[in-house]
């Protein structure tokens, strides 16, 4: 149960960002996060600083840009809902472009769009250099409840266990002539929910039982200490930090 496997937004390698304890990486993304959110909208040029900072994070981890601009797919109803407001906010009117929208719709949909992709850029690139499971132990490091960290553990480790029994169950559909045309196979469709359902449930109680067979008290094993050293938190504080410089000047601009 301990062992791992590449999660499709992780990208191993072996760089200093890598190396750097989960802890460390999970509290400087936090902080990166709350300076970019208490940023000034005005302020662009923070948020190109932001942007910046993002880049050479990625430059030093070897994440090429395509790998982060595949998994911004995430933020599109975000993007959406930014390119919305001007069209539906009240307040005084301004041209772009030949088209009256309202100028503090701009504002709003800058601020959700800036912040947004700011965040899920840097949230990417800790688990492109972070394995989910050493996500889990910085979290217990940080001192999360152990269970919440367990049921974390277990979601991640099965997710994929539950889509391929959900597959395999439409593929037996399939075989059987059924196809989904319309709200009358509905009930079909309900049917196979509860089976997947009634399935996982026994699954999870053959692991449960196997584990308590194996000594499992209540914690799951740790394979390897993630303690970290005082250099390595000041390496990992170097993001967050020149995040707070360029918050301060923001506020501080005239």
């Amino acid at each position: 149960m301990s062992a791992g496997h590449t999660h499709r937004l992780h990208r191993p390698g072996d760089t200093p960002v890598h190396r750097l304890p989960p802890q460390c990486k999970l509290v400087a993304v936090l902080a990166f996060t709350l300076a970019v959110v208490a940023t000034p909208r005005e302020r662009m040029w923070a948020f190109a600083g932001y942007a910046a900072l993002l880049a050479l994070v990625a430059a030093l981890a070897r994440v090429p840009p395509g790998f982060v601009a595949r998994r911004m797919v995430v933020e599109v109803p975000f993007v959406l809902f930014a390119v919305l407001l001007p069209f539906v906010a009240h307040g005084p009117r301004v041209e772009v472009l030949g088209v009256a929208v309202s100028q503090n719709g701009l504002w709003a949909g800058w601020n959700i769009l800036a912040k947004a992709t700011l965040g899920a850029a840097a949230t990417i690139l800790l688990a492109a250099t972070t394995e989910p499971r050493v996500l889990l132990l910085g979290l217990e490091r940080l001192r999360m409840p152990a269970l919440l960290t367990q049921i974390a553990a277990f979601m991640l480790r099965y997710a994929d266990v539950i889509v391929g029994e959900a597959q395999r169950m439409r593929v037996a559909r399939a075989s059987r002539g059924f196809v989904a045309r319309d709200a009358r196979d509905a009930k079909v469709l309900a049917r196979s929910l509860s089976a997947l359902f009634l399935r996982s449930y026994e699954r999870g109680e053959r692991v449960h039982l196997a584990m308590l067979s194996r000594g499992y008290d209540g914690r799951m094993p740790v394979l390897h200490a993630t303690a970290a050293s005082r250099a390595q938190w000041a390496a990992a504080a170097v993001l967050p930090l020149a995040a707070a410089l360029l918050m301060t000047a923001a506020w501080m601009a005239p």
